[in-house]
């Protein structure tokens, strides 16, 4: 098995000039310093949930805030186009419910469909949060499947990444296509398991390992998750971390289903971590001893 992906960004754990005093785990909320032995590490920060959660479809604030408590999610996208981040001072915004000095906003590009319109979209959301870096990029090539249009996405991620932008990328599970966006600078690969909203699962886990192998940054699904066991396999198959919005904000009970897929997460990144026994056709021994009975 391969080594956990970001060790070599690791720091000693018991190094007393990095450890904070007051995180026994060695990790504040998107801290630069890691030294927490499985930390998820992008673009130089360090966190503990290996979740990401959207913030559309919930039926109001108090509910999204709720959702995202219970999954102990950490970085938290955010539709630029679609959300008031206080660009509209007479409504609600969602910042005053989940602040930015308490999660990491990833502001995203859907609804973009050409590379014009998502760099512009970023750079307003770099003004909106005052500086903000890190972005997660997505160029959709339609609005019946939301399929990415990785021709637009590519270029919109060499402008952006020019421009200063630390990019978090939607893609196909195309393994090429990962690479070219890795080697332009991205500092995350986020391939689709399927279809945006599906909720289908995973459809070709070959490929996403292909892509995991290959990687030098974090991989982490993005879109096609449905229930707790879709998020489980894909950390199972090494993936750094899952991005999910619909299979939480669409479930019947959203807070409960959050909390399982906190659950899943861990289970799988666990499991990943010690190694599944191989796939046999038949044992070729029992379970139990055959010596040593007592007869």
């Amino acid at each position: 098995m391969n080594a956990p992906d970001n060790t070599h960004a690791l720091a000693r754990p018991d190094d007393p000039a990095v450890m904070p005093h007051d995180d026994p785990l060695g990790i504040h909320h998107g801290d630069p310093l890691v030294v927490h032995p499985d930390a998820l590490v992008i673009a130089g920060r360090a966190y503990r949930s290996r979740l990401l959660v959207g913030t559309g479809k919930y039926k109001d604030f108090d509910e999204t805030r709720a959702a995202i408590d219970a999954s102990g999610a950490e970085i938290v996208t955010v539709a630029i186009r679609r959300t008031n981040i206080r660009q509209n001072a007479n409504e609600p915004a969602l910042l005053d419910y989940l602040p930015p000095s308490q999660f990491t906003l990833l502001p995203n590009t859907a609804g973009c469909y050409s590379a014009d319109d998502a760099v512009r979209t970023l750079k307003l959301a770099r003004e909106l949060l005052d500086g903000h870096r890190l972005v997660k990029l997505e160029v959709l090539g339609d609005s019946h499947t939301l399929f990415p249009n990785v021709r637009e996405t590519i270029r919109a991620a060499e402008t952006l990444i020019k421009d200063g932008f630390d990019v978090m990328v939607y893609t196909s599970d195309d393994p090429i296509i990962a690479r070219e966006l890795e080697a332009l600078g991205c500092v995350a690969i986020m391939p689709l398991a399927s279809l945006i909203g599906s909720g289908m699962g995973i459809l070709n886990p070959w490929n996403l390992k292909l892509i995991v192998e290959q990687s030098k940054v974090p991989v982490l699904v993005d879109a096609g998750v449905g229930t707790a066991s879709d998020a489980a396999v894909a950390m199972e198959l090494g993936c750094a971390g899952v991005l999910m919005n619909t299979a939480i904000a669409s479930a019947q009970r959203p807070v409960l289903m959050a909390g399982a897929m906190k659950k899943a997460i861990e289970a799988g990144r666990e499991a990943y971590l010690a190694g599944r026994m191989p796939r046999k056709s038949y044992a070729a021994s029992p379970s139990s001893p055959t010596g040593g009975l007592i007869s």
